[in-house]
């Protein structure tokens, strides 16, 4: 072969064309069904779009942008790191980005419906049903004991908490479980509506409940502080996440720190889903991402997704057979946290049945008690089979 007909080889075989595989084209295609429905339906586009155009990049064959090798074997010097692959960079920041974002989402959070109806804690809590039950199932299907109990919190609906638990138990598992996570947090319109229907009548979806009173500013300065006291106390494995998400809260209540506030909830919290979206969203490429293995993640879920609004479903409405006030069951599939899209999605279902019905501040109180309960379930998590 002549020297031009070398030349045009190598320049074949370096082009992705030639090095595309069906494992790839795959993936494309789900990246942009995720991207359809963020920018098309408006299904959390925030995540979705960041999460779908990162899988779009790394799939696409030849680019170099996420190396599996550096990933897992990490880089030793500059030179590597300058061949690692913009995305493998961002893949390597796991660890911190997680308490990072719940410091944006502590500075986001309104805890006055929790405070004002202490009760929506049972809500948070039976919400995590899904968590208990994915782990067993996981158990059963051969997965080891860290590997289920990272796989059991996705049920949480808690992007940042799923990935700070698979990285301290399960850290070959983080790809696909914080894809399955983060996905299933932009699908809770869809996920949600039919559960919550499935398990609630006519009359209990247009119950109106009575206003909330209102909360204290001295009563929202001191709930950050006395939960971080307490859960770093009872489960200090997970003080980084809740005493980051407790600060970021303090930084909005306060009324001292605006600055700092600000800064959380909007330039830091945007940049750091920028990374972990992207990064996450790379992770899930066709020769790592189609195996059985993952295969039964996604499933399982799904399914812990499911349990878990049932599980703050029926305990709603169990509790509202004991409650002297009306509590509309709806608001119990927000627990599984995803703050603030369950809640809405709670609002949404409640304004179908009647349209007077406003359910939205209600739903928050077990939405951010859902926040709590999946960092407390990933503590108990980390204490019985990490080491940390």
């Amino acid at each position: 072969m002549d020297a031009v007909g070398e030349t045009l080889l190598r320049f074949w075989e370096s082009t992705g064309v030639a090095n595309f595989t069906y494992q790839s084209g795959i993936m494309i295609v789900v990246s942009l069904f995720f991207l359809y429905l963020a920018i098309r339906h408006g299904f959390e586009p925030l995540l979705l779009v960041p999460i779908a155009f990162g899988m779009l990049l790394s799939n696409l064959p030849m680019t170099g942008i996420f190396i599996n090798e550096v990933v897992h074997e990490g880089v030793v010097n500059s030179n590597e790191l300058a061949d690692a692959g913009i995305f493998s960079i961002f893949y390597m920041l796991k660890p911190v980005l997680p308490s990072l974002i719940f410091l944006g989402v502590g500075a986001m959070t309104d805890f006055g419906p929790l405070i004002a109806n202490p009760k929506s804690l049972l809500m948070g809590a039976a919400a995590q049903l899904g968590i208990f039950f994915a782990f067993f199932s996981a158990i059963a299907l051969g997965f080891n004991a860290q590997e289920a109990g990272s796989i059991g919190i996705i049920g949480g609906a808690d992007g940042p908490t799923a990935i700070y638990l698979t990285t301290k138990l399960a850290d070959h598992l983080v790809g696909p479980i914080a894809v399955a996570a983060y996905s299933y947090m932009a699908l809770v319109p869809i996920i949600q509506p039919p559960i919550m229907k499935a398990l609630t009548t006519q009359h209990e979806r247009e119950l109106k409940m009575e206003q909330l009173r209102t909360v204290s500013q001295r009563e929202k300065i001191l709930f950050p502080i006395a939960v971080t006291i307490v859960i770093a106390l009872l489960l200090p494995a997970v003080a980084p996440l809740i005493g980051m998400l407790m600060m970021g809260n303090l930084f909005k209540e306060s009324g001292r720190t605006a600055r700092l506030s600000d800064t959380s909830s909007n330039a830091l919290s945007n940049i750091l889903v920028i990374l972990l979206g992207t990064c996450v969203g790379a992770s899930a490429t066709g020769e790592t991402f189609l195996t059985w293995a993952t295969i039964k993640i996604v499933i399982l879920g799904v399914l812990a997704f499911c349990f878990g609004t049932a599980g703050g479903v029926l305990i709603a409405k169990i509790m509202n057979v004991f409650s002297r006030t009306p509590i509309n069951p709806l608001i119990g599939s927000a627990g599984v946290s995803a703050v603030p899209m369950a809640a809405r999605v709670s609002q949404v279902q409640g304004q179908k049945a009647n349209p007077t019905n406003f359910l939205l501040m209600h739903a928050m109180g077990p939405n951010v008690a859902g926040v709590i309960g999946s960092g407390v379930a990933a503590g108990v998590m980390l204490c019985m089979y990490g080491s940390y």
